[in-house]
């Protein structure tokens, strides 16, 4: 990959400014858990898998910064490290696994020094963003296998090396299918209103050298209904003990298109994204935008002041329209709800 999406370097989280893209490749320096913090309330880092890592280092820092003489006092502390990063956004499960691991490797060392247990929390956050590596290249290996030759793949937003530490879900069975010499093609919707597939996805794709067809939303079908859609791989945020999965906002659209037209429809995402706590999607909290990502573009009003707007971030797909789930450890096909325990060792 020619860039990094977030690094730990000097004691200091490095992200690359997601919001600056594609117009300039913008790196910012995080020295602040809060400021980790508003980045990731910001969208400046976005992606489950990368809000995961985010969330795991934004607690590294933080406990780096905390003034403690004591143990009760310190871990108190840490705890509303945890908080702010838990109230940053709503949907998207890995930021709340993130801090969970990160709550529990602190618990575990509690017997050890302050400053021992600081240069723990920093390692694990620093493995948390390795093995996210790895568990991308595993599933672009299992989903590669389900990507024909000659195919042309439709993506909803960004699911690539930007949403994760480096590598991607969707778009990382993407790109292993080209890397296992595969010739496809790649369709990517625009994805309103924040447009991560027009910014962002088309950007990395490109950058691969993968050729890429941008579209907006409202094309999808027509394109499918044309024959010239072979599959859909898409990522996830949140994924019910059902299957139900919850991704960016229009996702469900897709899917009933493609269930209408034929077409296979992929949900690729780390283990980390199952809640098998929630037996199905109608449980998954959906986060709620402003209103000026809807009304307004780079600034400029698009929709006359004062106008009434919704918009939620995320809608749920039901397991239904899904014909399977690409993970680290294989791919489920079949019977979601016994499947995803089994696959997450549950």
């Amino acid at each position: 990959m020619s860039f990094r999406t977030i690094e730990w370097r000097d004691d200091a989280v490095i992200m690359i400014d997601q919001t600056r893209l594609p117009g300039e490749e913008i790196y910012n320096t995080y020295t602040d858990f809060k400021a980790v913090a508003d980045a990731i309330r910001g969208m400046i880092i976005r992606g489950a898998p990368a809000i995961g890592v985010a969330a795991a280092m934004g607690i590294a820092l933080g406990a780096r910064n905390i003034i403690a003489d004591t143990h009760e006092s310190f871990f108190r502390q840490l705890e509303n490290v945890c908080d702010v990063m838990a109230h940053t956004r709503p949907t998207a499960i890995n930021l709340f696994w993130g801090i969970q691991r990160m709550r529990q490797v602190a618990e575990a060392n509690r017997d050890k020094k302050l400053e021992q247990i600081r240069e723990i929390l920093k390692k694990e956050a620093i493995r948390i963003e390795e093995e996210d590596l790895t568990i991308c290249r595993n599933i672009g290996k299992w989903g590669a296998t389900l990507i024909p030759e000659g195919a042309t793949v439709l993506t909803h937003c960004n699911a690539g090396g930007l949403a994760t530490a480096g590598y991607g879900t969707a778009l990382g069975v993407i790109r292993a299918a080209h890397e296992a010499g595969k010739n496809i093609r790649v369709f990517a919707d625009e994805t309103r209103p924040w447009l991560q597939g027009a910014r962002l996805t088309a950007w990395e794709l490109m950058k691969a050298g993968i050729p890429t067809t941008l579209i907006s939303d409202n094309m999808a079908g027509f394109f499918m209904q044309r024959g010239e859609i072979t599959c859909c791989v898409v990522g996830a945020d949140r994924i019910a003990a059902n299957g139900d999965t919850a991704n960016k906002i229009g996702t469900y659209s897709v899917a009933v298109l493609a269930k209408e037209n034929n077409i296979p429809f992929y949900v690729a995402a780390p283990v980390s994204t199952l809640d098998l706590t929630l037996s199905d999607g109608s449980k998954i909290p959906i986060e709620e935008r402003p209103a000026s990502e809807v009304t307004h573009i780079k600034g400029i009003a698009i929709a006359p002041e004062g106008v009434s707007v919704r918009n939620p971030s995320f809608d749920v797909t039901p397991a239904r329209y899904i014909s399977a789930i690409i993970t680290e450890n294989g791919i489920v096909k079949d019977d979601f709800r016994t499947e995803l325990r089994r696959i997450a060792g549950a």
